[in-house]
């Protein structure tokens, strides 16, 4: 699903040091959830609540390998932001 850069809601979800690290960390695009999860020292439905704010700004995706939903963080919301940043 493509949505239109939504800066105020890239922005809002990196202002999270939490969410910025799992941003970084979903990089590599190679975590589930609940690896990401066991990075924090919180819940796993706190962690999950984390992901879907950065879902929901477009700068993470979830994708279904096998039983695990793997995390990747969206480069080009990231560039967009960055852009943002720059101008």
């Amino acid at each position: 699903m493509d949505h239109a850069f939504d800066a105020d809601r890239a922005f809002a979800a990196l202002a999270d040091a939490t969410r910025r690290d799992i941003a970084l960390r979903a990089l590599s695009g190679t975590e589930g959830v609940a690896e990401l999860a066991g990075h924090y020292p919180m819940s796993f439905a706190a962690v999950q609540k984390h992901i879907a704010v950065l879902e929901r700004a477009g700068l993470v995706t979830k994708q279904l390998s096998g039983r695990r939903k793997v995390v990747r963080t969206n480069m080009e919301s990231l560039r967009q932001a960055r852009g943002q940043l720059d101008e």
